[in-house]
This record gives C-alpha cells, structure tokens and sequence, in this order.
C-alpha cells in the first residue's frame, strides 16, 4: 500500500494531466456533433476490429447450423423474390436505366445484401447488434436488417467504412409498423425491456380475430423493410377492459441471443420517398404558420 502512494505521489502531475486530458476529451466527444459523429466511426471500426475476431472462434463451434440456413436462404434468392418488384404505372414513360427488370417488365424496389453480426446484446435495454458491412458496402442508415431464417432483427442506424450499428428489436426506443398477416390489421410492435424472448403489439381492435400461433408480418407503411417479411407469432393475447385493442405477446422469429448471419434489405427509392414525405410535411408546416 505504502509503495502504491509513493507511485500516485510521484507521478501526480503526470496523473492529474492524463484525468484532466480524459475530462476534455468527453466534453469534446459529447458536446461537439461532428467529433462525436467522428468518434463513432472509429469507435466502430475499433471494436468491430476486437468483435470480429472473438466472433470468429464462437462462429467455427455454430458454422455447421448457420450455413445451413444460409443454404436455404441465401442473398441470390432473397434478389430474385416477386416481392422486391412493383409494376410500374404504362400511362406515363418512367426511365430507369439503373434499376433492375424482372421477366414481367416490374422494377426492382429491394436489393439485398448479406452480413455477419460479430457483436450483439440482449440483456440492456437498449441492445444493439454490430455487422462486419459498412458504408464501403454500400450499407446506409434506415435499412432494415434481417436474420438468416427470415426473421426481422432491426434497423442500421450508424455505419463506419467496414461495420454498421443495428438498432435491435430488443430496444426500448424501437417501434416497428407491422400486420396481422390472416385479417391485414396494422399495428405497432416494440419492446418493454425485459424478456428478450418476448415483444409486444399493440393496435389490434378486438374486432379481429386472434389467436396463439398467429403470424406477424412487416407491414406496408415503412420505408426500410420490405412489407410481408416474418416478424414473429402470437404467444399470448392480453384482454385490455380499458381500451377497445388487444396487447399481443409476440414471440420473434429471429433468435436475437444466437445470431449470427443476417441479410440487410435495402429500398432503392428510400431516397426519392423520404425527401418527398419531408416536403410534404414542411409544406403543411408552412400553411400552419402562414395566416
């Protein structure tokens, strides 16, 4: 103990500059936008360095299970799905050089990409997953991120040159648009932080007919996952006397605590779609504050 004071005194200064130096760092990561923004990039690539390589030994023991479901369904597939095409309106000409056909003449609106998750939570609140695919990939904010068997896992709401951040389902901030797949009723599926084997929908009338095993799909009204994609099933249906909705206990299909592969869904017109819905609302916004 003797010898740990005499350290702390004669190294003080050198100490007090190292703590005070840590001070002004946080203050400039916290407060300052654009060093924070910065700070994020490396602070994912560094740990996205450290993950992937911790990954790789816990993936070799799984590798036998996830390309097996890799197998079955596989980035190729997912591309050539009916689902990821609209037909287009023949009254008026559209040119599109750089989109995709199908055989039926209907434009590509999903293209997907594949992904390893090396780092993941479940037990906060507020989990995230890390993806070894970045903005050198082609990964953008707002994509939807799917695990290997079709389940929904989240949304990229970071991304560094070589690795994203995915805001998990199993965050208490998360709120996803969703359906009842056999009556279409829309509503909204989110986490109450705490079981991660269980989310929660509600919006629901009582009108519908619900049971346990019911599946719950994406819905239509999101910009970054393509509608009809397996969100999860009804465990439980929770009879609410106050209101005129049921609160569902859902059971996802993605396993959050083994995942692994996942498959990133990208809305090639996210772009042209957001910019239109904020005009929109900055137009109103006007008309609301002009008399």
């Amino acid at each position: 103990m003797r010898n740990i004071f005499l350290f702390i005194r004669r190294y003080s200064v050198f100490l007090g500059f190292l703590i005070l130096q840590g001070i002004c760092i946080w203050f400039l990561f916290t407060y300052n936008r654009s060093h924070r923004a910065k700070g994020m990039g490396v602070a994912n690539e560094v740990t996205g360095w450290f993950n992937t390589r911790y990954n790789t030994v816990r993936y070799f023991f799984r590798m036998k299970e996830e390309n097996t479901q890799v197998h079955k369904m596989n980035d190729s597939l997912l591309n050539l799905l009916s689902d990821n095409f609209i037909a287009r309106d023949t009254g008026q000409p559209v040119m599109r050089d750089t989109v995709k056909l199908d055989t039926l003449g209907h434009y590509r609106r999903f293209a997907w990409r594949n992904a390893q998750a090396v780092y993941s939570t479940i037990n906060s609140d507020k989990n995230y997953i890390q993806i070894n695919r970045g903005s050198a990939h082609g990964i953008r904010d707002d994509m939807g991120v799917f695990s290997s068997n079709g389940g929904l896992v989240g949304k990229v709401i970071a991304t560094s040159a070589n690795y994203s951040q995915v805001m998990s389902l199993l965050h208490v901030q998360s709120k996803v648009n969703v359906l009842l797949k056999k009556t279409g009723s829309g509503g909204t599926i989110s986490w109450d932080g705490n079981d991660p084997a269980f989310l929660t929908m509600s919006g629901i009338p009582k009108s519908d007919s619900v049971l346990k095993g019911d599946t719950i799909v994406t819905g239509k009204f999101s910009l970054s996952f393509p509608p009809g994609k397996l969100v999860g099933t009804v465990d439980a249906v929770i009879k609410n006397s106050a209101t005129n909705f049921y609160t569902l206990r859902i059971r996802p299909f993605a396993n959050f605590a083994t995942l692994q592969q996942v498959f990133v869904s990208e809305n090639i017109d996210f772009d042209e779609q957001h910019k239109l819905d904020e005009e929109a609302k900055r137009k109103v916004d006007f008309k609301k504050t002009t008399p």
